[in-house]
């Protein structure tokens, strides 16, 4: 029997490797500690799965819409405290330290580099100006690091007035690659004597440009990933810039609605950098089966959890 509508199945996907590492932290600090509170500060990665996943090992997300993590901090009041993939401010690493927690880091090495290069060019009195989401825990740490010298750029919002010569420009690391060369371009047309470094990370920019290379004659594209996760939410928007007529967020096979498909001829499947394994194979078994046979049930295709 013949597919009904061809499946591409769009490399890289998935967890990057600040995700992995990050979950396996925090895996490796229950383990060393079986008989502490452990509280992670924001979720760990942008994904509800891997939260609840990690409450089944007793590591507890203390999350709050609109909170900082300074302030989420005051809920925390014993025990370990870890610190999500999304990189920390300094002042909250104090305030942890004042009010006796034990911390763990679990910042992805990008964003770490990313607040390096920051803090370099404060050193030397640069100005900086940080492409980024206004309350996005990364873009959060990075403007910590000095209130008043790294001003927050948010895409299509007006560029702020600065007399200083010396301007350095960065960004945050999930963003549109596409966004992020209008913006810049943008922004040395006002300021060409600007020193700019993309940081977008490689992770991001590589499942990114795998999108922007599909065939022209995809006509449909599944994104797998939380409603929270900025990286997912790029790739949306990267489909949107190759005009792909239809585009498919589902945070897990639950949500698919496969009716959806049956007018495709070409569907590509996808996902961001903070979506488990299990999830895209779920996902992935359920859609190849269903172009052969539209009768199938999505209850044959749960898979067991990665944790």
């Amino acid at each position: 029997m013949e597919n009904r509508f061809k499946v591409i199945n769009v490399t890289p996907r998935g967890f990057c490797k600040g995700v992995y590492n990050a979950i396996e932290l925090a895996k490796q600090t229950r383990m060393d500690y079986p008989n502490e509170k452990i509280t992670i500060l924001g979720e760990l990665v942008h994904n509800k799965d891997v939260v609840l996943a990690l409450k089944s090992l007793n590591i507890h997300t203390i999350e709050s819409k609109g909170k900082q993590r300074i302030d989420l901090l005051d809920d925390v009041l014993e025990g370990i405290v870890i610190f999500s993939a999304h990189g920390i401010s300094p002042l909250v690493q104090i305030k942890a330290k004042n009010k006796g927690l034990k911390t763990i880091n679990a910042s992805c090495e990008d964003v770490l580099k990313t607040q390096d290069l920051i803090n370099a060019y404060l050193e030397k009195d640069y100005d900086i100006f940080y492409i980024g989401q206004l309350g996005h825990p990364e873009a959060e740490a990075s403007l910590d690091l000095d209130l008043n010298k790294v001003h927050l750029i948010q895409i299509g919002n007006e560029l702020p007035k600065i007399d200083s010569k010396k301007i350095f420009v960065t960004n945050q690391t999930t963003m549109s690659i596409l966004d992020i060369k209008n913006t810049i371009e943008s922004i040395q047309t006002i300021y060409p004597y600007a020193i700019v470094s993309d940081e977008i990370c490689s992770a991001t920019r590589l499942r990114q440009e795998a999108i922007l290379k599909l065939p022209e004659s995809v006509d449909a594209i599944i994104i797998i990933g939380d409603k929270s996760s900025n990286n997912t939410k790029m790739l949306a928007k990267i489909s949107r810039n190759r005009s792909i007529p239809t585009i498919i967020k589902i945070q897990n096979l639950g949500e698919l609605d496969p009716k959806l498909l049956d007018q495709c001829h070409e569907l590509a499947i996808t996902a961001g950098a903070s979506t488990p394994k299990f999830i895209i194979d779920e996902i992935v078994h359920f859609v190849n089966a269903y172009a052969i046979d539209p009768q199938i049930d999505k209850k044959d295709y749960s898979i067991h959890p990665f944790i």
